[in-house]
């Protein structure tokens, strides 16, 4: 997967997928199934393109949170087909390209695009001012064909990056897989803790997240884990928090994995969330917490194991651990 910002990396000619993709969920893969899907047409590259920093940060000055950082989105794309992810260094003087400058300057010269696919929702240019319907007669007078995905919904509802970020605001980690069409997942490298979950009972690894990516609603999960150490995913709980009972001040995610032992220090995890057991909350005593820990073991495992059952040791597909 190449992830450029300059044009003299390109592989050309290129069948473009345009918008930010954050957390390449259903919708968004409505859009990529037009540029990955077979041509008997002049062979192209499936490319996405997006901006570096998003149009709304580089405005705010503000940062947002993100469902699939960069290194997530690329390895996620590849995955579905995409050659290269193409990020556009979001600047005033490309903030000030009119709709027509943008299609003939960056797409057509720069990207050499043969076709193009947005959603229906797409705008883009100066002030947002092209709409979908300015994109296919500006294209077509370059003999650009324009797909235009249509918005996806799921359970009558939207199906939207902030749909998602919501549902997982609120520990709705059901609702958040059935939009992106898998579990919503954490990848961190295991780093050295205060290793109280040991003295509990209950090893955990402790993980360091990328900075930018969305953390879930605090609290603690049923999930599975997945490593080199164990590329066949093992049930597990994770607790997401400051926890209050032995420290209070700082953030941890912490991943405890049934009936595994082993050094995992400076490896590669990735976590994916299937159920919110509760809030994160403080305890009178280690010992109380110790006791909640057995019961959330429990309960998580009760939970897969349910899952287990239900798929019959069959992923779905579409879907991952």
């Amino acid at each position: 997967m190449w992830v450029i910002s300059s044009s003299n990396q390109l592989l050309v000619p290129t069948a473009i997928a345009l918008g930010n993709f954050d957390g390449v969920h259903l919708g968004h893969q409505q859009v990529l199934k037009q540029i990955t899907a077979p041509s008997t047409d002049r062979p192209c590259h499936p490319t996405v393109v997006s901006f570096d920093p998003h149009p709304r940060a580089f405005f705010s000055g503000q940062g947002q949170p993100l469902l699939t950082p960069r290194q997530e989105k690329a390895q996620l794309l590849e995955q579905l087909g995409i050659d290269q992810l193409v990020l556009l260094p979001f600047s005033p003087a490309l903030a000030q390209l009119s709709p027509k400058e943008f299609i003939e300057t960056i797409l057509i010269q720069q990207l050499q695009a043969q076709r193009i696919s947005v959603g229906a929702d797409f705008r883009f240019g100066h002030q947002r001012q092209g709409t979908v319907q300015d994109l296919q007669a500006l294209a077509t007078r370059w003999g650009v064909q324009v797909y235009v995905a249509q918005l996806q919904q799921e359970q009558g509802q939207r199906i939207s990056s902030s749909q998602i970020r919501q549902a997982l605001e609120a520990g709705l980690v059901e609702t958040a897989q059935q939009l992106l069409g898998r579990p919503y997942s954490l990848t961190g490298t295991v780093t050295t803790g205060q290793k109280l979950g040991q003295q509990l009972g209950f090893p955990t690894a402790n993980l360091q997240l990328p900075a930018d990516k969305l953390l879930p609603r605090w609290g603690v999960y049923a999930v599975a884990v997945q490593g080199a150490t164990f590329p066949k995913p093992l049930a597990g709980v994770m607790n997401i928090g400051d926890r209050p009972t032995v420290d209070g001040k700082n953030l941890a995610v912490e991943v405890h994995i049934f009936d595994w032992y082993g050094d995992l220090y400076g490896q590669t995890l990735t976590v994916y969330l299937r159920h919110f057991l509760r809030p994160e909350q403080k305890f009178a005593s280690l010992t109380a917490l110790k006791e909640q820990i057995a019961l959330d073991c429990m309960r998580a495992k009760t939970h897969l194991q349910a899952l287990t059952l239900e798929f019959q040791g069959e992923t779905p597909a579409g879907s991952l651990p």
